[in-house]
């Protein structure tokens, strides 16, 4: 008997991570008001790239979304938060990183528009976020 309750809570639980892991990978639309954007600044919560109190892992995160939405082609990255239509707010911890978007004109007085979050998300060389921001951006356009 002891043994069916401790497998069927073993099958539970099983079950309900497999239903709760996708979540934090799947992006949600983006707002069609940004979707003639074509200047964005970077920077993190905790300040600028050149902010010398800001953590090395958010200066990365930064430069990392900075050269993937350089590659990718379709916005021109700023350095002065006034001169941008969309400010990429984002915050790289060993547990979970973040990128969020905001209308660069209402900035920093409003609250995110999109957000995406994952484990190891925003690393120099491949930034899963930037592509789910990709594809969000893509399927807004349509």
């Amino acid at each position: 008997m002891k043994r069916a309750v401790v497998g069927a809570l073993v099958m539970l639980l099983f079950g309900l991570l497999a239903y709760a892991a996708p979540a934090q990978y799947n992006a949600p639309p983006f707002p069609k008001t940004l979707i003639n954007a074509k200047y964005v600044y970077v920077t993190s919560y905790d300040g600028d790239q050149f902010d010398q109190r800001l953590l090395s892992e958010d200066r990365e995160a930064i430069s990392a979304v900075q050269d993937a939405i350089q590659k990718w082609g379709h916005y021109v990255v700023v350095y002065r938060p006034e001169n941008a239509d969309i400010v990429l707010m984002v915050q790289s911890r060993p547990s979970e990183d973040l990128l969020a978007v905001y209308d660069g004109k209402l900035w920093p007085e409003q609250t995110y528009l999109w957000r995406v979050m994952g484990r190891g998300g925003l690393q120099q060389g491949e930034t899963p976020l930037v592509s789910k921001l990709e594809s969000a951006v893509e399927q807004a356009s349509q």
